[in-house]
Parts: structure tokens; sequence; C-alpha cells
């Protein structure tokens, strides 16, 4: 964030830096479950993937747990660090880590007990059972650290160590890649699914371990034992995380029909029960790196979107919205070729050739590869646009597209057409809810494409034409301070005129712009902000105040008035600055903000007041002095005493005398 520009470098570069390190822990992830279900395949056989399927719900259930924490603690973690409140966003994380805690060994506890109930809604069978049960327990007893790790991940990336995230998840996978093969097979400890259970809860407590060292050197705040409890803001944070929450629990939903319906349509058919349930877990876990790719590329571009749709360049939006959608229709495209041209030789990685029930496995997974995911890279801009979408601050139509194929679409689809067509109904909802769904996409995504093209923008304030000052032998540049309603912007103007020289007030914000890349229209807004505290990330306001000190300096080059922004404190160093401050009594501050600035007289003071609040707040911030303390300024001057024009002539006439 600090060496990338987002507002000017090429989105092709940001996307690729950004998106990589969000592609690769979303694999991890994806591999976890992967390497259990090839070696289970390969070690047990159809029963063992069937059974990991079974369990699945329980993982995604661990998983929306974390990221209705974790990722809720680290929205809520930058926008404290953002608003420089400190003691905010350490109790954000204290309550959050605690929670995670708490909940993580109510859920190993609460499934323990109740295993039994869970893997039979989640479509157990009766040959099933016993191997989801050995399983099951064991994986219960790592999901403390399944979810510890998980939510810390996202805690961990929002102070600035996104690599430390994405090695604390690597070492896990890494580590249960390793030790897969030797609990599960026959040449090790031949454990069976017990042995893949064991195997990823092992990987997943040197994660945990690895995750929670991080406390001890968390970089934007400084946490110590009294702030690890529980607080009130712990519901601001699940109130942020709820979006992560509700999408897992959508694709929890998903699985638990799925798996009825490949255990009550697959008895009748002559692949059983238990052929479906094992097939339809393996497909969903390959397809799940095709899933987690888009979701890489997705959530990569949303620093980026954010960035530029709240600095107002919009054009830069929509080449990002372009890219995304043209590259992760690419990716689809290409999961697409793979499942319908090579669905054999993937699928051939989950099951041993020896197995008894091969051939009618192969069989059916074919079919289910080739017509489920017949339309699969369609699926590409439904997860991108969910994502974006909310990225442009729209949460309803990003919520509405996430629902949209699950729960709309295909689960009513696959339950229709079941109780017709059978087993193979489930297969054809896929690609009828993908085609539906894209049609439906287009139009939401569309709507939110032409909005950007059609907000306002401000027009390109024009520089005044350079004019000669008289005195040639020599430079000065006069930089104004002023209270809101001094009328110092009149005054500066006056001055321009009186000396001939440029003036600089309103032209910096576009100036500024193109310096920062930040459009015109956030700058006006926004200029006089204070800026990021305690983080590690420059804030947009950061991004202002930089640009605005170099497009300073280089003005100072040559004589010139410039107003506000900090100007005489930028230039302190330089020679020939001539620094003034205007202020005025409060009756006639209210007569020029009524009368120039169009405010009510009712709350013209509580605004004036709030101006100059922010004008001081801005001013410590960056230049660690008080803008009121006249020590610093050349000449100090109250407006009223003398008027404008007068005010413009003492500070000519001041300049004059002291450049004689």
């Amino acid at each position: 964030m600090k060496t990338l520009d987002l507002g000017h470098e090429k989105i092709g570069k940001l996307l690729l830096a950004f998106s990589i390190p969000c592609i690769v822990s979303m694999l991890i992830n994806s591999v976890y479950n992967i390497v259990d279900q090839i070696f289970i395949g390969q070690g047990v056989g159809t029963l063992g993937n069937a059974a990991t399927n079974v369990i699945f719900p329980l993982i995604i259930v661990c998983n929306a747990i974390a990221g209705l924490i974790g990722n809720g603690c680290a929205a809520n973690l930058s926008l404290r660090l953002g608003e420089g409140n400190i003691e905010e966003a350490k109790r954000s994380i204290g309550s959050s880590v605690v929670a995670l805690i708490c909940v993580s060994i109510l859920v190993a506890l609460l499934g323990e007990l109740f295993l039994p109930v869970l893997v039979n809604l989640c479509g157990c069978t009766e040959n099933v059972y016993p191997y989801a049960m050995s399983y099951g327990r064991i994986i219960l007893l790592g999901a403390p650290f399944m979810i510890i790790y998980s939510g810390l991940s996202s805690i961990i990336r929002a102070d600035g160590s996104p690599k430390y995230a994405m090695f604390c998840l690597m070492v896990g996978a890494i580590i249960n890649l390793i030790l897969d093969p030797i609990f599960i097979l026959d040449w090790g400890l031949d454990l069976g699914v017990a042995g893949g259970a064991w195997a990823t809860i092992i990987g997943q407590a040197v994660s945990f371990i690895i995750a929670i060292l991080y406390l001890r050197k968390i970089k934007s705040v400084k946490m110590e034992k009294k702030d690890y409890k529980i607080t009130p803001t712990l519901k601001k944070n699940l109130s942020l995380g709820a979006s992560s929450f509700i999408t897992q629990m959508t694709v929890l939903l998903l699985f638990v029909v799925m798996n009825n319906l490949m255990t009550k349509y697959g008895v009748d058919s002559k692949f059983g029960s238990d052929i479906p349930l094992s097939v339809y877990g393996i497909i969903s876990k390959v397809n799940s790196l095709y899933i987690s790719s888009i979701l890489g590329i997705a959530l990569g571009v949303q620093p980026i979107i954010g960035f530029n749709y709240g600095a107002g360049n919009y054009d830069r939006v929509r080449d990002a919205l372009k890219r995304v959608m043209i590259t992760g229709f690419i990716i689809g495209l290409t999961f697409n070729v793979l499942f319908q041209f090579f669905p054999e030789q993937v699928i051939s990685f989950f099951i041993s050739d020896t197995d008894p029930t091969y051939e009618l496995f192969m069989e059916f997974a074919i079919d289910f590869s080739k017509i489920f995911l017949m339309l699969c890279a369609l699926n590409a801009f439904e997860m991108c646009s969910s994502i974006v979408i909310q990225s442009l601050g729209n949460v309803k139509k990003a919520t509405l597209v996430s629902f949209t194929r699950q729960i709309i679409l295909f689960i009513p689809l696959a339950l229709i057409l079941t109780s017709k067509m059978g087993l193979y109904g489930a297969l054809y909802a896929g690609p009828i809810a993908d085609a539906l769904c894209f049609i439906a996409v287009i139009f939401i995504f569309g709507s939110e494409y032409l909005k950007l093209k059609k907000l306002d923008r401000v027009d390109t304030p024009l520089v005044r034409e350079k004019k000669v000052y008289k005195n040639k032998n020599s430079k000065v540049v006069v930089t104004i301070g002023r209270e809101y309603g001094s009328g110092g912007r009149y005054v500066g103007n006056l001055l321009s005129d009186l000396l001939e020289v440029p003036l600089y007030d309103k032209e910096m914000i576009y100036l500024t712009s193109k310096e920062s890349g930040l459009s015109p229209k956030y700058i006006e807004k926004n200029e006089q902000k204070k800026g990021n505290i305690g983080g590690n990330f420059y804030s947009n306001d950061d991004e202002i105040f930089i640009a605005e000190s170099k497009i300073i300096k280089k003005l100072a080059s040559d004589s010139c008035v410039i107003v506000g922004r900090c100007a005489d404190y930028i230039l302190r160093n330089e020679k020939n600055v001539f620094k003034v401050f205007l202020y005025s009594d409060e009756k006639n501050k209210i007569k020029r903000a009524v009368k120039y600035y169009g405010l009510d007289e009712k709350n013209a003071l509580k605004e004036i007041q709030k101006v100059n609040r922010e004008r001081e707040k801005h001013y410590k911030y960056y230049t660690n002095t008080n803008w009121q303390d006249f020590s610093h300024y050349d000449l100090v001057l109250n407006v009223d005493t003398f008027g404008v024009e007068k005010t413009a002539e003492i500070i000519k006439d001041a300049i004059e005398k002291r450049n004689k």
C-alpha cells in the first residue's frame, strides 16, 4: 500500500500485486480439504470420501464463525486506525481474540455432543456413518485451532502482515500434505479416515501456534493483557463480519441440500446412495480451486476499487471492473475446459482403480462434471460481481447477487427437477441456475457500471494566467493562513492582483488531483481532514497532504500567493516567504458566511466553529504546531479593522518594506 500508487499505477500491475497473495491464501485453504480427499480416496475408497463430504458442512460452520469474528475485526480495525481511535482499535482486537477462543471451544463441545444428529442432517448413509463419526470426532477436536487461526489470519492481514498470514496457512497445509499419506495409507500407520483427520488437525494446530505468537508483535497498536476481554466493540465487529458469515451459510445450505438429494435419489439409481454422495464431495472440492482463484482476484481488486471509487477516479474504477471480469472469465473458461474434456484424469486422483466401485464411480463422476459444471465459467461473473459491487458500497445488491444462484435459483430448481427426473435432475439444475444467474447479474452489475458514467465530475479549475512581478530582482511567496469566514480568500485574490503574481487557492484542488490521482471532488471534500493515526498505512487524507506539499514546494520556485494548506509550515525553510495569518470577529464571520457561502444565519456560527476546529486539527496533525500560534507568522491582521481591500494593501506594503 505504501509503495504502490493506487491512484496512478497501471491497473494491471495493481491487480497482480494485490490478487496473487489473496489467490495463494484461498488456494491453501482449498488444498487442505483436497489433500485429505485424495489420500482418503486412494487409501479408503468411496465410503471414506463420502464421509469427508458429510463432515464438510461442519468445516463450513467453523469458517463462517471465523469470518464473522475475524473479518469483522479486520474491517473495524482498519476503520478505527483511519480515525486515529487507538483505544477502540485495541478493544476490537482484544474482544475478537477472546470471542474466537470462547466460541471455538463451544462449537467443539456442541459438535461432539450432537455429531450423530448433525451427520444425519448432512445426508449421511448407513454405510458411511461409522467413517463419518470417526472422521468428524477428530476434526471437531481441532475446531478451536481452525476457527482461531482462520480468524486471526484476517486480523494479521489488516495489521499489515499479509505474508505472515499466508505463511501461517501455508505451514499448516504443508504439514497436512506430509502427514496424510503417512497416517492414511497401508504402507504407513494405516489409520484410514481417522489418519486424515489427525493429519489435518496437527497442521491446524501448528498454524494456530504461529497465529497466536503474532499477538505479541501486533504493529498497529500496542496490546496489553488487560485489552483481552469482551467489550461492546464486539457487536460492531460482528455487524461488519455478517456479510462473510451469511455467504458461508448459503454455501452450508447448498451442501446440506445437495448431500441429501444425492442420498435420497441415488438409492433409486444404479449408483446407490454412497457413490453420488462421495462424487459430489470430490467435485465440490475440485471446483473450490476455481472458486478460490476467482475470489482471490475479486478480493484483491477490492482495495483498488475502494480507493479509486472513494477518490472519485471513476474511469479507473471502470477499468478495474472490466479487467477483473475479463480475467475471471478467462480463468472460468480454463476450468470449464478442464471439467468438460479432462474429468477422468482429474477424478482418478481421488479413487484407486482397484476399488470395487471404480467403474460406477467414474461413470457418475464424469457425468456430474460434464453436466453440473457445463456452464461454470459463467459463475465468475456472479462471484466477481458480488464482491466488487460491495466495494462500491451497495451492500444490498451485493447480497442479492450472492443469494441469486444458490438460494433463489439453484436449490428450488434442484428440488423441482429431482422430483421429476430423479438423481440427474440435481445435475441439470447446475447449468440452468448458472445461465439464469448470469442474465440477472448482467442487469445488476450493468446498472452499477452505468452509474459510474453518470456520476458528477468537478470542472477543472483554471489557474490564473501568470503575470510578471514588478520587481524582477526579487521573488516573493506569500502564504495566507485564515479563519473560516475571515475573508482570507478575497484578500488573497486582491493581493494577487496588487502583486501581479498568480494565486493558488481552489486551483490547488486540480493540481493536487493530477499529483495524487484522487479526484478534484474528493480532494475538495477531504483536504482538511486530519489524516491517519496509529496505523501502518497512508490514508487518502495523507495522500492529499503529501501531494499538496510537493506542489507547494514547486510553486514556491517563483512568486505567488498560496492560501491555506499548511503552506507556511511546508515552506518554513524557504527564503523570500512572507507568512500571513488573517482572522475576524464572530459577528463579521457570520455575515460573510451567510452572504458569500450561503449558510443559514441560525447555524452559521456552529458551521464556522466546526470548520475552524477541522483546520486546527489538520494543521496540528501535519505540522505538530498550533495553527493559532502567531509567533511563526510574519504578519497577523484582523480583517475587520481595515476591510479586505485595505488589508491586501497593508500586506503588499509590508512585503515591499521588508524587501528593500
